[in-house]
């Protein structure tokens, strides 16, 4: 395949795109099969099938370990590149065939790959500072191994730009979610919880997006504490619902410097990684909380970490009706409810309800990038990321 061969797939007027995603979250790898139609503001998506193949504990174990400087090494980081592209690989294939979409008629894959660092302001205590992200999942790996174009690597053209490389969704969110009448925030609660606001009526223009901290990453790391590795998560919130919540401790949780942050603002395992979360299961256990209390008190924290968030730096200039929620976070009862009853004026509700496979979304956003990619619009939002102007986020990979 040649350069020629992409042009003949940009010229198509409808593509087949797969979208793989690997969040912070580490659950596993997330693979949307998407019929494309058009591109930018025509842009008509189709969802064919959506699959998520999990991480095995020791994968999963593997990947924190690679998430934090004291426990990484480059031999680790060198493996796991490749060995995740081969994982991404089986993913595309196996959702193609959930479609049962011949894999001679797939266009694209699109890859996030697996953000391990991620760093777009330079720490001025380094040799050499400088912004950076580094996400693995070897694209070029991937594209020998399914013999497919893959477009990847959407964060760095960004950070090129002065950007912080993130949120990347907000352009997908636009083309899913907007809406005439209402105002809608999109909150996806994967590892890490973002936010887009998609004013009433609105422009890309108007969009603002930022993370809002935690999602998943600190109750999961709580659950996994507590259970001594029995449990991942707290399924459907169950073990957060009998437990009581640590208001003082949850106070104190709440002043982090980053939630004073104003946006553009991006965070990830560097700042709320397994070595803070249990800096504060060592502080509730001291006060004899129960390990539902502990749970309990992490899922509150995610709640009225976005709630607050929202209050500071959204509610007051936007009139919001809805908040559409996406990501494992949306299958915990507890935390929703949660945070319903932190925003009481807004519905707090999921992608279901507005039509929308919420698992699936992140990686149809993806996709999404990748067909921008391949027609040659700019697929970044610089007033949301902060860089200096839009350019074509991603790199080509020829099979």
């Amino acid at each position: 395949m040649s350069q020629s061969d992409v042009q003949k797939i940009a010229g198509k007027a409808e593509k087949l795109i797969i979208g793989l995603m690997s969040g912070t979250s580490l659950d596993g790898v997330d693979a949307a099969l998407v019929r494309m139609h058009g591109s930018a503001m025509d842009t008509k998506v189709e969802l064919l099938a959506y699959e998520c193949l999990p991480y095995t504990a020791d994968e999963r174990e593997m990947l924190k370990r690679l998430c934090s400087p004291d426990t990484s090494n480059v031999q680790h980081i060198c493996t796991m590149n490749f060995y995740l592209a081969h994982r991404f690989a089986a993913s595309a294939q196996s959702v193609a065939e959930r479609a049962g979409i011949p894999w001679h008629e797939i266009d694209i894959i699109s890859s996030h790959g697996q953000t391990i660092w991620h760093a777009p302001e330079a720490d001025s205590s380094l040799p050499f500072a400088v912004p950076s992200s580094l996400q693995i999942g070897d694209i070029s790996v991937l594209a020998k191994l399914t013999g497919k174009i893959v477009i990847g690597d959407y964060r760095t053209a960004d950070i090129a730009l002065q950007g912080q490389g993130a949120p990347l969704t907000p352009y997908a969110d636009y083309l899913l979610c907007r809406h005439p009448f209402k105002g809608r925030i999109t909150q996806n609660i994967g590892g890490i919880g973002n936010c887009t606001v998609l004013p009433a009526g609105g422009l890309t223009a108007d969009i603002i997006a930022f993370d809002t901290g935690p999602g998943n990453m600190l109750i999961d790391q709580s659950v996994v504490d507590v259970t001594q590795g029995k449990c991942y998560y707290d399924q459907d919130g169950d073990m957060a619902a009998s437990g009581q919540v640590h208001e003082p401790i949850l106070t104190d949780m709440l002043a982090h410097r980053y939630f004073r942050k104003e946006p553009m603002k991006t965070t990830g395992r560097e700042l709320f990684g397994k070595q803070y979360a249990n800096e504060w299961i060592g502080c509730m256990k001291c006060e004899s909380c129960s390990p539902a209390d502990i749970v309990a008190t992490f899922t509150a924290f995610t709640a009225r970490s976005i709630a607050q968030s929202y209050r500071e730096f959204i509610l007051p200039k936007y009139a919001i009706a809805e908040v559409i929620v996406s990501g494992g976070g949306a299958r915990n009862r507890t935390l929703m409810a949660m945070l319903q009853d932190q925003l009481p004026e807004q519905k707090v509700m999921i992608h279901e309800e507005i039509g929308l496979d919420g698992d699936a979304k992140e990686a149809v956003a993806f996709a999404i990038l990748a067909n921008e990619w391949i027609n040659g619009n700019p697929n970044s939002l610089p007033h949301v990321t902060g860089a200096v102007r839009a350019t074509v986020m991603g790199k080509l990979a020829l099979p």
